[in-house]
Formats: structure tokens, C-alpha cells, sequence
């Protein structure tokens, strides 16, 4: 098969059809047992999902598997009731429960200050969302993402470098995969996503892009740019939005579906004679 130049202009009815579809197969309830969105899923108050889902996002990485069994850690160390933990967060009663908790580079001394730094913000805010709402946004979400990440490592004085590491910014090129996953959880509405946010709608999400979901949307001619970084979110999500400008997200169940699940790309819209490599991300 010959190569081809990425995609441009007006979208292909045929390709949405094909992403389309792709979603209707992967955005399923079923998607969610072996996902980390179950761990906010597993709680009732949508305080407890916001604040539960924020952990489960940033420390999404890695083997799904010891992900999960990470989380029900965590959940435990908490006693359960994620939001009245980190809302009344106590270092001198409250700071042993999370000794030796790390995941990959999230180390111990990144659980006590980013739930330190957390539980000041609810207490000034009130919830994660009005958080991420104090900063004005746009077409996208990406000041909102910068705002957030930029007020939790200053909040609180001499708090670390090193937490910087698990708070992405748009502004330092990152592709802020983790955190724009958590919006797509808050912001969109089920069958697999939460939308218990209301304060940015659908049409501002940006797709939470990473090598694997990466790897899919060049080889649909989708994504152009070589790096996976904050420019090609926007760019990749433009060619999504021209195909759902509601609703751009929708089609990370695509990306990620193909890739999970190491299912073919339909040749006809392969763009290079070389597929996409399969594997299993941890979201």
C-alpha cells in the first residue's frame, strides 16, 4: 500500500463513520472494570469520585493491573472516604497513613504533599472543579489544566520540586495526558465517563494523548507531528473536532480501543504501509 500524506481540510465521512463505529464498539459500561475510571466509579458522592478520580489519573501509568491494586491501597489508607481524608487532611494525625505508599516515581513524600497541597485548595475552593474553573478558558481546557497544576505546587510554602514531575503543564510542552483524562472522566457523560462537572462542556475537552493512542492517529493520517506534546493535543483534537465539534473526546475510545485490544486498523485508511504497534497502556 502506497503511503500517504496525513489528512487534511474537510473530514473524510468515511473515516468518521469508521471512528465512529469504533466507539460505539469500545465506549461501553464494560470498558470500565478493567480501566482506572472503576476507582472513581466505585464511590457514590461525586466529592469522593472527584477527589479519588484526581489520584487515580496522575498515578494512571504503568500496568493497569498494579495500578488498580495500588488504588484499593490507597482507598484503604483513606479509610474509604477519599474527599473528608484529603479535606481534613492532619500531617501529625493523618501523615503515617500514607508512609510507603509510592507508585513507580510517585514516591511517599509526593503522596504527603500533593494530598497536603489538595486538602488547601478544598478548603479555599471548596472542590477540585471550581479549582480548575478559577482560571478562564477557551476553545479548550488547556488553561485550566496550567492554572491547576501551577496553583498546587505553590499553595503551599516549600512544597518540593519533585511534585512538579506529576502535575503537567500545557506551557512546558507537555502533552498533560493524565490530566486530560481526568477532565474527559468529570466533563463527559457516561456510559464510561462520570460528568459530574458542569463548569466546561464537552466541546472543550482536549484528547488525552500518549505514545500508544499516539501511534493510532498517525497511522489514520490523524496526527502529523512527530512528538507527543501539547501542540500535537491541539492539533490532534482539531481533527477531531471536526468530526464531533461537540463532543472531540469521544474518539480516545477509538484510539485507545484499537490499541488495547491490537485490532487492525481497516486498511483502507491506513496512511503508511507500517501499522500501528499494539500493547496495553494503563489508560
Amino acid at each position: 500500500m502506497p503511503t500517504r500524506s496525513p489528512r487534511e481540510g474537510a473530514p473524510d465521512p468515511a473515516l468518521k463513520a469508521y471512528l465512529d463505529a469504533l466507539v460505539t464498539r469500545f465506549e461501553r459500561p464494560s470498558f470500565i472494570w478493567n480501566d482506572p475510571v472503576c476507582i472513581p466509579h466505585g464511590f457514590d458522592d461525586p466529592r469522593d469520585q472527584e477527589v479519588i478520580g484526581l489520584y487515580a489519573a496522575l498515578l494512571a501509568w504503568g500496568q493497569r493491573k498494579t495500578l488498580l491494586k495500588k488504588m484499593v491501597d490507597l482507598c484503604e489508607r483513606m479509610r474509604y472516604r477519599p474527599y473528608d481524608f484529603v479535606r481534613h487532611f492532619d500531617e501529625a494525625r493523618d501523615g503515617e497513613r500514607l508512609a510507603g505508599f509510592k507508585h513507580r516515581t510517585f514516591q511517599p513524600v509526593d503522596a504527603l504533599w500533593f494530598t497536603k497541597c489538595l486538602c488547601v485548595a478544598l478548603h479555599r475552593f471548596g472542590s477540585i472543579e471550581a479549582l480548575f474553573a478559577r482560571v478562564a478558558t477557551g476553545p479548550d481546557v488547556g488553561p485550566a489544566i496550567e492554572g491547576f497544576s501551577r496553583y498546587l505546587c505553590t499553595v503551599v510554602p516549600d512544597t518540593p520540586q519533585r511534585l512538579g514531575k506529576h502535575l503537567a503543564r500545557p506551557e512546558k510542552g507537555s502533552a498533560c495526558k493524565r490530566l486530560s483524562m481526568y477532565l474527559r472522566w468529570m466533563v463527559r457523560p457516561g456510559p464510561v465517563d462520570l460528568c459530574i462537572w458542569h463548569a466546561f462542556s464537552p466541546a472543550q475537552l482536549v484528547l488525552p494523548l500518549d505514545v500508544h493512542s499516539g501511534r493510532q492517529a498517525r497511522a489514520l493520517g490523524l496526527l502529523p507531528r512527530a512528538a507527543n506534546d501539547w501542540t500535537a493535543v491541539q492539533m490532534l483534537t482539531e481533527r477531531c473536532r471536526a468530526f464531533s465539534p461537540e463532543d472531540p473526546c469521544r474518539y480516545d475510545f477509538a484510539f485507545f480501543g484499537l490499541g488495547v485490544t491490537g485490532t487492525p486498523i481497516d486498511p483502507r485508511f491506513l496512511t503508511s504501509p507500517v501499522e500501528a504497534i499494539h500493547s496495553s497502556p494503563a489508560s
